[in-house]
């Protein structure tokens, strides 16, 4: 489809196509894009035997297992509901962020629907596997095709493909029948807006995507759109806003450890990270307004107004939306508050900007 294709955590992918990123950012916001999210690592973490078991003791016993390594309440998850999640290191750090949710039928129960990311999916496996051995198989979907459509005008294209799939609550997933085979659909994304992610067996994906693209709303849209609409939406992305040194607090992101979790105490790093919740980290995740339009990128110094190194620019680009440069960022937490003045060091001048509240672009995900 004219797509401009670039190396992505060893995957070909298209960064953008003919129209252009402002454009297939400015169309998602309005419509519905289509994104090839097939890199992403979906997979089934399913318990081997559990013959005898009930459907709620099953679930219970493949949640007690992953929980080793998640700070997330899988136990407390109803049918059909998805989680936004980390994996953590011992030391709370990081490891990836992931998708975990629970199936909706008796049958399924005892097994958990995880997404993991491109980059990491292979360690992010390995560890799944070594926390079940001789109990849990991970069965990798990774070579079928998950395919993300985004936007406002997404849950009437996605009728094409089952009409009781538009009926999904946000953050909820189910098996449907297509005409493409039977298909994961999943009420999520990663651009802010109502969405829904589809997987499907390999060999579906075209047709698939041609019979969604046949909706004259829908529009291929690439990987270059997908990060703005991210950063817009203050998301973070692994590798950038997210690594092994960095705790879900100092990320913004103590609202995916429930309460029943940080109760118990049990997930990796939880010493860590419990202090960080009563005592607050040494640095945040911010957003950071300019004062004027020269962007700051990734790894920009940022100081305090006496020119102290206070922090470093994490992801940064041009805000379509807003017509605006934006970035996101982690300072010294007494750095961190809204409306505090900060320099960004660019190309060796220093900018003037402040740190302000996300997202950027109000979400727009669905309410049921």
């Amino acid at each position: 489809m004219g797509g401009k294709m670039v190396e992505f955590a060893g995957y070909n992918m298209p960064v953008q196509f003919p129209e252009g990123v402002v454009k297939e950012h400015l169309w998602t916001r309005e419509n519905a894009g289509l994104f090839d999210v097939s890199h992403m690592g979906p997979a089934f973490f399913r318990l081997i035997e559990k013959a005898g078991l009930a459907p709620e003791a099953a679930h219970i016993e493949i949640a007690k297992i992953i929980e080793q390594v998640l700070p997330c309440d899988v136990q407390g998850l109803k049918r059909g509901q998805i989680r936004y999640t980390c994996l953590l290191n011992l030391d709370g750090g990081i490891i990836d962020d992931m998708m975990v949710a629970r199936p909706l039928n008796d049958d399924e129960q005892g097994s958990l629907y995880v997404v993991v990311n491109a980059g990491g999916k292979e360690v992010d496996f390995s560890i799944f596997n070594e926390l079940g051995e001789g109990n849990v198989t991970v069965d990798r979907w990774d070579e079928n095709a998950l395919i993300a459509l985004q936007g406002p005008k997404a849950k009437d294209a996605i009728k094409a493909l089952n009409p009781n799939a538009a009926d999904l609550g946000f953050m909820n997933y189910a098996k449907f029948e297509t005409p493409f085979g039977d298909a994961i659909i999943a009420r999520s994304g990663y651009t802010g807006e109502d969405g829904f992610e589809i997987l499907v067996m390999k060999e579906y994906a075209v047709a698939l995507c041609a019979q969604l693209l046949s909706n004259e709303n829908v529009k291929p849209i690439g990987l270059g759109a997908r990060d703005s609409l991210r950063l817009e939406a203050g998301l973070c992305l692994y590798g950038h806003d997210l690594d092994e040194t960095i705790s879900p607090i100092e990320a913004g992101l103590a609202w995916t450890i429930q309460k029943c979790r940080r109760e118990r105490a049990n997930f990796p790093g939880a010493s860590r990270i419990l202090n960080e919740i009563a005592n607050k980290p040494s640095r945040k995740r911010i957003g950071i307004e300019f004062l004027d339009r020269a962007p700051a990128r990734e790894g920009t110094i940022i100081q305090n107004q006496n020119g102290d190194d206070i922090g470093i620019v994490t992801s940064g680009g041009f805000s379509p939306s807003l017509n605006v440069p934006i970035a996101m960022g982690y300072v010294a937490t007494e750095f961190a508050a809204i409306g505090t003045q900060i320099r960004l060091m660019v190309r060796g001048t220093a900018r003037d900007a402040r740190v302000c509240a996300m997202p950027f672009v109000p979400h727009n995900y669905f309410k049921s």
